[in-house]
C-alpha cells in the first residue's frame, strides 16, 4: 500500500511542474554599429502548472551581462530575460546564455549571434 501512495505521489509531482518556452532561444542582432545599444530581450511564458523560479542565469563571457526575474512567474504568466553586450568590441557575436531554474527542463541554453561594425565601415 505504501508503494501505489509513493508511486501516485511521484505522477502528481510530474503533474504540477512549472515550464518554460521561450518565443525565439536565439536573438540575431545581425550587423550593429560599434557602440550601439546591446540591450535585447529572450521572452518566456510559463506554460506548466506550478510557479517557476528562476534560480540563475550566466553568460560564456564577461561581454554579455543577463539579467533574470527576481520573482516568481506564475502559469501562464510571460517574463523577460535581459542581455546586455557589450557593443564596444568589435568582430561576430557568437554567445551563450544559460539559464538554470525549477523547470521540467532545468537548464536551457539561449544564444546571441551578429557582428559588430567598426565605426564608419560598410
Amino acid at each position: 500500500m505504501l508503494f501505489v501512495g509513493l508511486l501516485s505521489a511521484g505522477l502528481y509531482a510530474q503533474d504540477t511542474a512549472a515550464k518554460i518556452e521561450f518565443k525565439s532561444e536565439t536573438i540575431d542582432y545581425g550587423e550593429i554599429e560599434k557602440g550601439s545599444d546591446g540591450i535585447r530581450v529572450f521572452e518566456f511564458t510559463n506554460t506548466g502548472t506550478a510557479p517557476l523560479v528562476i534560480s540563475d542565469v550566466k553568460s560564456s563571457c564577461g561581454c554579455t551581462i543577463p539579467k533574470k526575474p527576481e520573482g516568481p512567474i506564475m502559469p501562464g504568466a510571460t517574463g523577460q530575460i535581459q542581455v546586455k553586450y557589450d557593443t564596444k568590441r568589435v568582430g561576430p557575436i557568437r554567445k551563450a546564455i544559460t539559464v538554470t531554474s525549477n523547470a521540467d527542463t532545468p537548464t536551457k541554453i539561449l544564444k546571441i549571434k551578429g557582428t559588430v561594425k567598426a565605426e564608419g565601415a560598410k
